[in-house]
């Protein structure tokens, strides 16, 4: 049997940001934007949680679209 592709994540360094991620995950395309996809795949952390944004080291975070 073959896997399935899955999406790529990373899972968050002590104190790293959403902004040390995307460089991270992204390092050539604009910071800013980047923020935003991550924001976007990852409602769960970003939308949901309070404080709003704060990184957990046992958060999975998506660094790619949602597969088709």
């Amino acid at each position: 049997m073959t896997l399935s592709r899955q999406r790529r994540f990373v899972t968050p360094r002590a104190d790293e940001t959403v902004e040390e991620i995307a460089a991270r995950a992204m390092p050539d395309e604009p910071r800013d934007d980047v923020v935003e996809r991550i924001k976007g795949w990852n409602l769960h952390i970003f939308a949901m949680r309070r404080p709003r944004g704060l990184l957990l080291g046992s958060d999975v975070v998506f660094v790619e679209p949602p597969l088709a």
